[in-house]
Parts: structure tokens; C-alpha cells; sequence
């Protein structure tokens, strides 16, 4: 109540905020005469005046007004556009670090022109990311004659780019690319063998285009480089065959029967104990269990993994919807956007599951390699900001996690849409009657029509019915993005019909009339004449749509997300143009079904409704935006636990990484060896005759045997103490640690210094590499059963934390020991050998990599059925103290626990 008072007065800080950027405007705005007057080399020589002002001191914002102005007389000179006050604050408002919520149509491609400029002076580069190689390839194009007139480069990086060029591209003054490929460049960097094949220089300044579905949506699933594992696409086919046999759990109680129960929310399967049994007969059946063997047995707990996979895939998982098929490979979905995410694998044996299921050649599964989530790779840069259609309602998630300030900046024109109220139907086959009729009529009209889907299965529904309908249409999905731009120039014809699959995000605005840049642009050198001809028609197609009312948006139903259903709202209206909106839902549809109440189809039959007819209330709509709430509450949980994990991880990431980096640019670590060999020693010794232990405790065999082992050399320990009465503990591990520094030192005059201080190098990085592999598949084994120890009355956060700690500390033990072990055995080939090595090693690391955005689902939700997790709940029960890494094997067999039982 207070809040609200004080804003009535001094108006909301959104208010005052954009108050303050209008008085930074009328500044912008003096200064446009004096711009007019430059000729095209001074302005252009503006570029270099401010880079010498900020190398004498000058702030970066000290030039903003100039810099501002410079670039809206650039656009001008070389686009024919300037930019609209509104633009100008959201300019300021990037420049900020902050979000700039702009109406779609507002201009938000040459708003972000301004802060890239000004950011871009300092020489530290600046990152426009977009949601896919398409636009960031049309928005460089688009813009790149403003930036290029003022001295400043303009580079694209994508998939697949040649390593020279992206590098070229990295080393622009302005680089666009797709979140997807500045994550993994930003992992590739941190597996690089040398500084030449890095190719991302400094994190400076981001501007994030859609930054909700980038920053939000896509912050669910983390960035995953993975190597191949073992083939076990045999056990996939076998179990593909066996999963149809079970039956899914119906109703609730007693009397529900069934093999399985489906939460649909998580997608996750849940065996019941009448599947288990069932279950383990048909695998005795195929010869995959020995007779009176239970699945959970520690020996089968791979082939639970396998079951639990192929039931999800046949349950949870939907082709059309979640996945397509397209030449042989099951190709994702993406659940925001509808778009096909190509070299994307679920993880967890998912995606194998789905190819078994569809009868496509099965790939490997996936070691971890490298990993980040999009938070914390974003909050790696010194300034971050986006700009989006929606971004309000998620403004405390961009403020808690990112520090991202959301201001609403107001349209350039009067926002006059019609947006209707909600038509909710009993069943789905009236509401897609519904919106059969309402397209015909808005046609006839001479409207143009965009219809919004939430799935590839009811855009092709839709497809059919208007097929049958006879109803002229064009279809925009996941399969057939590649004619997008077209379909989406020609969305704004007069009585056009166009079906999309999440309309939200695609970057283009539908121009009323059509696009006439298009037509123009598929003439072969059009003369002028022409082109005025082609406008004169645009302008009559232009006004007929105006008249007939503008783009008419109808979505067929209710997205999880509303800020999506708002994106497809918005895909009308643009710059004040006529336009107006309905959804039609029905109590059938996914949203309503799962997440509304269960006494809505019978409060909807109180209210009057028959077969046939629609309701409006208040009511029911919000019920609509209770459910919707619900799920974006659900995956803001998730999205938050996700990056509390990851936290953990990225502390550690950031060690390595940093260690790494210090290594490729370190030419000579020999003194970091020595001082890593005189620990291993310590640490070897100590373990096999403890500090102020008596003689008797000595274990001098095993430390005889382990240098043996693990350094190559016969040293007489025993000899030595029995000839030598005075020879006591410390006397004789200054003679162990000369023996082992001697090794060491003639390894080097053997090959020389200069080989030496390459292999040490390569070694460390080596050993670097494969022990971060190894620490990283032990912490998605920890991360996947750690919810178990809830039931111990622990916190798993912070038993994950503790563990991860402890695994961590292990891992740099192992390193040390393997460096030195490594280094001393090592026997020498020629220089020319060891780079044709090495060559060939990166060759096969490259070759092996997949990219993958894994489900979150996958990587977070702990299963409900404790059994299920046996394999990962078994190690964290210790009953008796912690055995040492090197202390001897429990077991008796002479070497050291890590050696023996204690191997990953």
C-alpha cells in the first residue's frame, strides 16, 4: 500500500527511470545539427578522436551523447533510418547493463547498433548473440554498412567455421553469433593444447537479442562437449522390443494396475513392483538376466539404466513434438522455439532409447568433457545486457540471477491492437472447428492471418484441416525453417494464412502487405521505374490490410510460458498498425489438462456449457494463468537448483581453466615440477612411514615397490637400513627424494633442456585434461544421487558441496602423481615424433566431439523409487573411516588404495 502511495506521487522507478534517459535525449538530440554538417571523413573520423580520448583517461560514458549522435547521422547516411528517441534510451539502457524491453517492431536490431559502437571503442570487442546462425548472419548483413562507415569490423561466428576465420571473426571490433556457439568456443578454448587454436580473446560486453528465450528458457539445459563411450546400442535394440510388453498405470488407489507410472510434469517413468517382476521375466526371457538374478543386483545396474531409458523415450517422449526424424537421425525439437536443434543429444541414454525406438542407426553414449550452464558462462562478461519483446515477467529471475535490471521502454507509436478475450471448448476438435471458421472469415475479409501452434503435430493437424477446407496456407515449422524468411515476407499479403510453430522469437517482423524489399530483391537488377511500381502496389496491398483490420493472431493454445503467448501476441501491432489477437483453448489441451484444476470441465458444465459452444469468464482464464504460473514456477525451481549445482562446479571450472591458461602461456614450468615432485614425494613417503612412527611401522617393501612401480626405480631400501644402523627417517627420505630428483634430472641432460621444458608442458596439460574428464563424469554420478541423503536428514546441497570438495582435492593429488610418475618413465622419441603425436591426438579428440544441450530433467531430477538409484546411493553408506587415496589397499594386496579397489 505504502509502495503504491509513493508512486502515485514521485511515479514508479520504471517512470523515473525513463525520465532521466528523455533529459540524456534532449542532449543527443542537440547535438544532430552539428552531425548533419560533418562531411562523410570527419564523421567517420569521430571513431579515432574518441578512441584517443579513452587512451588519455575519458570515461566511457563520457562520450556517450557524441557517439550516439554519430551513429544515428551514420544510419542515416548509410541506411536511410534514424533512430527514434525510444531507440536511443534503449541504447542507454544496454549501454547500462541492463534489459530494454522493446515491443516487437520497435527497432530493436539498429537500437543495439548504438551501446555495440560506443562499447566497442575500448578495443576489448562486443558479442551481439542471437537465437540462431540465421539471424545473426541477416542482422551483421543488415547492419554491418553503419558500422563499417565508422572504421569498425564486423565479424559472424557459426557452427562448424573454419578455424582461421573465427578467429578473424573473434578479432573484430563487433562479433554476432548464437549463444550455442559462443558457450562451446568459450569450452574449446579451455581444451586448446596451445594460445594459437584459442580463439575468444576478452569476455568484455554482451547484448543478448531475445535475451528471455536465451537467458531463461535455454538456462535450463547446460552447454556439454562429450566424447564417445562404449558401444551399447545391442542392449537398446533387445530393450526396445520389451518395452511395449508393459502396460502405464491408470487411476489412483489400490486398484490401479499397471507396469509404470508417468509424471508427465518431469516427464520421468517410475517402475512399480508388479513392472519390476514383470520386467525381469522378459529379460531372463531374452537372455539379458540369469535366472533368479533381481534387476537391482549391483552387476545389472547398467541394464536398469537401459530399461528406464527406453521406457521414457516410449512414454515421455513424442515424435512431432518433442523430436523429428530427418535422414536417419532423431533430430530435436526445441520446446520454446520450434526449432530443430541439430548435433544436440539428450543425455543419460535418452536419445540412444529414441533412436531404438525409430529404428535409426544408434550413436554412442556421451562421456562429459567439458560443461557450462548459459548463467555462468553469461556472468563471465564485464557487461551484460538484452533486449526482448517480454522480459517483465521474469524481471525478479533477471534480477536475482544475473543482476539484470528489466525497463520497459514505451512503443514509438500507440499500441492499438484488439487483443480478445480467450474461447475455451470442451473438446479439441471444436476448438480447432472454431479456428477453421475464424481463419475463413478473417480470409474473406482480405485479413491476413497468423496462426500460432504450440507443436509440429498441430500445426500438421491444422495443415490437413484447412487443406480440406480449402483454405490457401503456408506452413512455418521446426520442418521447414529453411524457407522461414520467405513465408514469413509473405505473411502480411492480403487474406494471407500462415501456420507457425512457436511464432515466438523469430526475429522478422511481418510487414502488413508484404514485404517489398522481398519482391524487389527477387528481380534480377531491377530498374527504378520498376521499383516504383512495386512500391505503388505495396501501398494499395498496405492500406487494404489496414482496412480489413491489421494482422488477426489466433493461437490454438495456451503455451507454458505466457511470456511466449505474449511474443506471439506481439507479432501484431507493430509501429501503432492495426491488428487484433484471440487464443482458443480447449480442457483437452496439455496446460490445461496437467496443470488446471481437475474440477474445471465440471465447474465449465455447471456454467451451461454444451457440446459446440464457448465460454469467456473470468474464471477460467484465470485458471489458465494459475497453470501457467505453476509451470513457470516449476522451471524457475529448476532453472535455480540447476545453477546452485552448477556453482559448485564452476568454482572448480574456474581453477582449471585459469590453471590451464597459465600453463599454455608459461614457456618454461620447470620450478612448478619441482616443486610438484618434492609433494609427491612427501605425500609417497608419508604414507609408507609415517611422521614419528616407529621402525616397526614402517612399511618399507610397499615403498620399495611403489617407487618401483610408479618411478622405474630398484632403490635397496631394505639393504640401506640394515647396513646402516644410523640411518633414521629423515636421513633416509633425503636420499629417496635424490634418487627421485636424479631421475628425473637425467631424464633431462638424456634429451636436453629445450625437450624438456615441451614435453613437461604437454605432459601437465595432458594429465590436466584427463583428470577434469574424469572429476567430471564423478560429479554427474554424484549430482544424480545426491537427493538420497534427504532421506538421512541431510541437506544435499551441501553434502554435494563437502563432496565435491573432497573429490576435488583428490583430483589434484592425482594429477601431481601422475605428472612426476609420467615424466620419469617416459620414454623420449624424436621432436619431429612427438608434434606428429600430438597432431594426430587433436585430430582424434576433434572428431570425436558432440555438442550437446542436455535436458535438465536428465540432469537434475532425482528419481522417486530409491531402488532405481542403488549404484549411486551404495558408496556414500561408509561404516568404517575413509581410506586414503595413498594408503595401502584394505584388501592386502601391497598397493596403494587408489591402485587397487580404490580406482574410478
Amino acid at each position: 500500500m505504502f509502495k503504491k502511495v509513493i508512486a502515485s506521487f514521485l511515479g514508479s522507478r520504471n517512470q523515473r527511470l525513463l525520465k532521466q534517459k528523455q533529459r540524456q535525449v534532449d542532449k543527443i538530440n542537440a547535438l544532430e545539427p552539428e552531425m548533419q554538417a560533418l562531411s562523410d571523413a570527419e564523421l567517420k573520423a569521430k571513431t579515432a578522436e574518441f578512441k584517443q580520448r579513452l587512451a588519455k583517461g575519458a570515461k566511457l560514458d563520457s562520450l556517450l551523447h557524441e557517439a550516439f549522435a554519430v551513429v544515428r547521422e551514420a544510419s542515416v547516411r548509410t541506411m536511410g533510418m534514424r533512430h527514434f528517441d525510444v531507440q536511443l534510451i534503449g541504447g542507454m539502457v544496454l549501454n547500462s547493463g541492463n534489459i530494454a524491453e522493446m515491443r516487437t517492431g520497435e527497432g530493436k536490431t539498429l537500437t543495439e547498433t548504438l551501446p555495440a559502437y560506443l562499447n566497442a571503442l575500448s578495443g576489448d570487442g562486443v558479442h551481439i548473440i542471437t537465437v540462431n546462425d540465421y539471424l545473426a548472419n541477416r542482422d551483421a548483413d543488415w547492419m554491418r554498412p553503419i558500422f563499417e562507415f565508422l572504421d569498425m569490423q564486423v565479424g559472424v561466428i557459426y557452427s562448424n567455421q573454419e578455424h582461421e576465420l573465427k578467429k578473424a571473426a573473434y578479432a573484430c571490433d563487433i562479433t554476432y553469433g548464437t549463444n550455442n556457439e559462443f558457450g562451446f568456443d568459450y569450452l574449446r578454448d579451455n581444451m586448446a593444447f596451445s594460445k594459437e587454436e584459442k580463439v575468444q580473446a576478452v569476455l568484455n560486453f554482451a547484448i543478448v537479442d531475445e535475451v528471455d528465450s536465451i537467458l531463461i528458457d535455454e538456462a535450463r539445459t547446460p552447454l556439454i562437449i562429450s566424447g564417445a563411450a562404449e558401444d551399447g546400442s545391442e542392449h537398446y535394440r533387445k530393450i526396445n522390443k520389451l518395452v511395449p510388453q508393459l502396460t502405464r498405470k491408470e487411476g489412483e488407489g489400490d486398484d490401479a494396475t499397471g507396469d509404470y507410472e508417468l509424471d508427465e510434469k518431469t516427464k520421468q517413468v517410475h517402475i512399480t513392483e508388479e513392472g519390476h517382476q514383470k520386467l525381469e521375466e522378459l529379460l531372463a526371457k531374452e537372455g539379458m538376466l540369469s535366472d533368479g538374478k533381481s534387476l537391482y543386483d549391483l552387476a545389472n545396474i547398467s541394464l536398469m539404466h537401459h530399461v528406464s531409458a527406453a521406457l521414457r523415450a516410449h512414454a515421455a517422449f513424442h515424435k512431432d513434438v518433442d523430436y523429428i526424424v530427418q535422414n536417419d537421425e532423431v533430430v530435436i525439437v526445441d520446446e520454446h522455439t520450434g526449432r530443430t536443434m541439430s548435433g544436440r543429444r539428450w543425455s543419460d541414454g535418452l536419445h540412444q532409447a529414441i533412436e531404438a525406438k525409430e529404428g535409426v542407426k544408434i550413436q554412442n553414449e556421451n562421456i562429459t568433457m567439458a560443461s557450462i550452464t548459459f548463467q555462468n558462462y553469461f556472468r563471465l562478461y564485464n557487461k551484460l545486457s538484452g533486449m526482448t519483446g517480454t522480459a517483465d515477467t521474469e524481471a525478479f529471475e533477471f534480477q536475482q540471477i544475473y543482476g539484470l535490471e528489466v525497463v520497459i521502454i514505451p512503443t514509438n507509436k500507440p499500441m492499438v491492437r484488439d487483443d480478445r478475450a480467450d474461447q475455451i471448448f470442451l473438446t479439441t476438435q471444436e476448438k480447432f472447428e472454431a479456428i477453421i471458421e475464424d481463419v475463413n472469415e478473417r480470409r474473406e475479409k482480405g485479413q491476413p492471418t497468423l496462426v500460432g501452434t504450440a507443436s509440429i503435430e498441430a500445426s500438421e493437424y491444422l495443415d490437413k484441416l484447412m487443406t480440406k477446407a480449402k483454405i490457401p496456407h503456408n506452413v512455418l515449422n521446426a520442418k521447414f525453417h529453411e524457407q522461414e524468411a520467405e513465408i514469413i515476407a509473405q505473411a502480411g499479403q492480403p487474406g494471407a494464412v500462415t501456420i507457425a510453430t512457436n511464432m515466438a522469437g523469430r526475429g522478422t517482423d511481418i510487414v502488413l502487405g508484404g514485404s517489398v524489399e522481398a519482391e524487389i530483391a527477387g528481380l534480377d537488377n531491377p530498374s527504378e521505374a520498376e521499383k516504383e511500381k512495386l512500391q505503388a502496389e505495396w501501398k494499395k496491398r498496405h492500406t487494404a490490410v489496414l482496412d480489413a483490420g491489421g494482422l488477426h493472431i489466433v493461437g490454438s493454445e495456451r503455451h507454458e510460458s505466457r511470456r511466449i503467448d505474449n511474443q506471439l501476441r506481439g507479432r501484431s501491432g507493430r509501429q501503432g498498425d492495426k491488428g487484433s489477437s484471440r487464443f482458443y483453448l480447449s480442457l483437452e489441451d496439455n496446460l490445461m489438462r496437467i496443470f488446471a484444476s481437475d474440477r474445471m470441465a465440471g465447474l465449465m458444465k455447471r456454467l451451461g456449457m454444451k457440446k459446440g459452444e464457448s465460454i469467456e469468464h473470468k474464471w477460467v482464464s484465470k485458471a489458465v494463468e494459475n497453470a501457467q504460473r505453476k509451470v513457470e514456477g516449476h522451471n524457475y525451481d529448476i532453472r535455480k537448483q540447476l545453477l546452485e549445482y552448477d556453482d559448485v562446479a564452476n568454482d572448480q571450472r574456474r581453477v582449471v581453466y585459469a590453471q590451464r591458461e597459465q600453463l599454455m602461456n608459461s614457456e618454461d614450468v620447470s620450478e612448478t615440477i619441482n616443486k610438484i615432485i618434492d609433494s609427491v614425494a612427501e605425500s609417497m613417503f608419508t604414507t609408507y612411514i609415517p611422521n614419528d612412527s616407529l621402525e616397526e611401522q614402517w612399511d618399507v617393501p610397499g615403498l620399495e615397490k611403489h617407487i618401483n612401480e610408479n618411478y622405474l626405480l630398484q632403490l635397496p631400501i631394505s639393504r640401506w637400513l640394515a647396513e646402516e644402523d644410523d640411518l633414521h627417517a629423515d636421513s633416509l627420505k633425503q636420499r629417496v627424494f635424490a634418487a627421485i630428483r636424479k631421475a628425473y634430472t637425467d631424464k633431462e641432460e638424456q634429451v636436453g633442456p629445450e625437450a624438456m621444458r615441451h614435453f613437461e608442458k604437454a605432459m601437465m596439460l595432458q594429465s590436466l585434461d584427463t583428470h577434469w574428464r574424469e572429476h567430471l563424469a564423478s560429479m554427474d554420478h554424484l549430482r544424480q544421487g545426491i537427493g538420497l541423503r534427504g532421506y538421512a536428514q541431510k541437506n544435499p546441497k551441501q553434502e554435494y558441496k563437502r563432496e565435491a570438495f573432497l573429490m576435488f582435492s583428490d583430483m589434484l593429488q592425482g594429477i601431481k602423481e601422475d605428472v612426476v610418475s609420467n615424466l620419469i618413465r617416459a620414454q623420449f622419441v624424436a621432436e619431429d615424433e612427438i608434434e606428429a603425436l600430438e597432431k594426430q591426438q587433436r585430430q582424434a579428440a576433434a572428431a570425436n566431439l558432440q555438442f550437446n544441450h542436455a535436458s535438465a530433467d536428465d540432469v537434475l531430477e532425482a528419481p522417486s523409487d530409491s531402488n532405481s538409484t542403488l549404484e549411486i546411493a551404495e558408496p556414500f553408506i561408509r561404516t568404517e573411516s575413509k581410506v586414503g587415496r595413498n594408503e595401502p589397499c584394505p584388501c592386502g594386496s601391497g598397493k596403494k588404495y587408489k591402485q587397487c579397489h580404490g580406482k574410478v
